[in-house]
């Protein structure tokens, strides 16, 4: 099992370290945030729009396509209520490929981003909270 911490430094600024990796996490400014980084659903958010990229990039370079410049957008609904994301839609513009064979392959490589997966088979999370002594 994989695992990710994150740890508090103030002023609702975040740490989270992930292998040998670190990164910062700040909150909306309606939680008392500073814009000082991406929010926890910005993140999630472009977890899922870079595995994607990751995925249709490798494919292209295996199969010998310029992927350079290659975008991926993300679009997807914010619903209230409990606050969530919906309707997500991911859009790749590949500028220097013109083979439209390639599209389907290309598409199916991206299929396999763990991050849509884990999207669509979403199951939900066990919370446990522990105090210090």
């Amino acid at each position: 099992m994989g695992t990710m911490e994150v740890e508090y430094k103030g002023d609702m600024l975040f740490e989270v370290k992930a292998g040998n990796h670190t990164i910062k996490i700040d909150v909306p400014d309606s939680m008392g945030g500073k814009d000082r980084s991406m929010t926890p659903p910005q993140f999630m958010l472009a977890s899922l729009a870079s595995c994607a990229a990751a995925f249709g990039g490798k494919y292209c370079e295996t199969a010998g396509l310029d992927a350079t410049g290659m975008k991926v957008t993300l679009e997807y609904e914010k619903l209230p209520d409990p606050a969530r994301f919906t309707n997500f839609k991911i859009k790749v513009y590949l500028p220097n490929v013109h083979d439209d064979k390639r599209k389907n392959a290309i598409l199916k490589s991206i299929v396999h981003c763990p991050v849509k997966a884990s999207f669509e088979a979403y199951q939900g999370v066990d919370i446990d909270i522990e105090f210090g002594n």
